[in-house]
């Protein structure tokens, strides 16, 4: 599931430092917790998942658990449960948490359950590693949550742009063609050359190319600004939107806005580096594209992950053991499959992607292609999760204004001088 809305991600730590101590128990959970007593457990979510129709399969499995289901948007869910947090009182007994914002959560172990205390374990060799990992401390002995979806990144393009820049168009053939960021550019330039359009939709795209596979981007755990640092990642993947841009292939269409969505709609720039969720949004809302897109791997330099969440247990609640029992039949792989079918969260669980039904899932949209199978490949080629840290946000910000104002003209070099001292003053705040 995607953050929509970037938003100034704020320290837990500082806040529960002021806060009460955690109340004892859950205003909403049954005071009943006994083996056999009926229990009522609160699950807070966002986004569209497909949560609520297997919770009530679950009901019916297990008529004394009643699952309470709450769904907001994501910036609101994760305010909200950062709300009841500090406060000590009022959060629910399950919490979805986004991958972006999970760090930010990490800052308040205290806060919630060791998912490993209650069984997870057992369960640990049915995901991929990297996602497992990346739900857990530093020290990799607390869980703060199952895996759920993923968005493994791949390439989205227009085959009809392709045929007109001379490319080939059938996605085996486009990820051979495409192999490293040097040939990603060149594809580029063909087609700025053949169609007068750009190749990447927006800077923040052909920054997002490097900058979503390194492990480390502008914080490391111990929360030290890397960007001034000799061989930081983030450098790197700067001065190859750079590069881009100044070979002229790379558009003004930010994301999510009314103009990116019309680009895609009407074919207006060439390919999006998107993740599994991606596909999804194309359905609904590009209808004039329909039959126009395929998808094919990206260059092993740019395999990452962009987006996906956690289920975690808040440590107020009543019943841990019941909220772990439900939780982990939630995840399982045989319903990370349903949400894929019903909603598009891509699994984590590797198993999934050797199910027939997975295997099969043909998209109109893509010209009937088995766009799955290219995404199952981009999840087992990523190397690690990306460590974010508490103020990943306002920073990414930072480096973003400074390209978009070298897409305006500005000098490269001087913008990221004044990117790296804007991030300075906002670490020492």
């Amino acid at each position: 599931m995607k953050s929509m809305k970037k938003w100034m991600a704020v320290g837990l730590s500082s806040v529960l430092a002021l806060s009460l101590a955690a109340c004892s128990g859950n205003d909403e959970a049954s005071s009943e917790g006994k083996s056999g007593d009926k229990v009522t457990l609160d699950f807070w979510a966002f986004g569209a998942t497909n949560y609520e129709e297997l919770a009530k399969e679950y009901e019916k499995e297990n008529p004394n658990v009643k699952i309470k289901f709450r769904t907001a948007e994501t910036a609101e869910h994760h305010d909200a449960l950062f709300t009841a947090l500090s406060a000590g009182s009022g959060a629910p007994d399950i919490a979805a948490l986004e991958v972006d914002q999970l760090d930010r959560f990490k800052e308040a172990q205290d806060r919630f359950e060791n998912l490993y205390d209650l069984g997870a374990k057992e369960v640990q060799d049915q995901y991929l590693d990297w996602k497992w990992n990346a739900g857990a401390n530093q020290e990799g002995d607390f869980l703060f949550g199952l895996p759920t979806d993923i968005g493994p990144k791949a390439l989205y393009y227009r085959a009809d742009l392709f045929e007109e820049a001379g490319l080939p168009v059938e996605p085996e053939e486009v990820s051979a063609l495409i192999d490293s960021p040097e040939a990603f550019k060149e594809a580029g330039v063909k087609v700025k050359e053949a169609t007068g359009k750009p190749f990447v939709d927006s800077m923040e795209m052909a920054y997002r190319a490097y900058l979503d596979a390194s492990v480390e981007t502008y914080l490391n755990p111990e929360g030290e600004l890397l960007l001034g640092k000799d061989g930081n990642a983030v450098k790197k993947a700067y001065d190859y939107a750079v590069e881009l841009d100044k070979a002229g292939i790379v558009g003004k269409f930010d994301m999510w806005t009314p103009e990116w969505a019309n680009a895609v709609n009407t074919g207006e720039f060439a390919a999006e580096l998107g993740a599994g969720w991606l596909k999804g949004w194309m359905e609904g809302n590009a209808p004039d594209a329909s039959g126009k897109w395929r998808v094919a791997t990206l260059p092993t330099d740019f395999a990452a992950n962009w987006g996906g969440s956690y289920i975690s247990i808040p440590s107020e609640t009543d019943h841990p053991q019941e909220a772990y029992d439900f939780v982990e039949w939630l995840v399982s792989p045989d319903n990370q499959l349903k949400s894929f079918q019903s909603k598009g969260l891509f699994p984590s669980a590797e198993s999934v992607y050797d199910m027939d039904e997975f295997k099969s899932n043909e998209d109109k949209f893509f010209g009937g292609q088995v766009t799955a199978s290219v995404f199952a490949e981009a999840a087992q080629d990523i190397d690690g999760a990306v460590y974010k840290g508490v103020k990943y946000f306002p920073i990414h910000q930072e480096v973003l204004n400074a390209l978009r104002n070298v897409q305006e003209g500005a000098d490269p070099e001087a913008e990221w001088k004044a990117a790296i001292k804007r991030a300075e003053d906002l670490i020492s705040r």
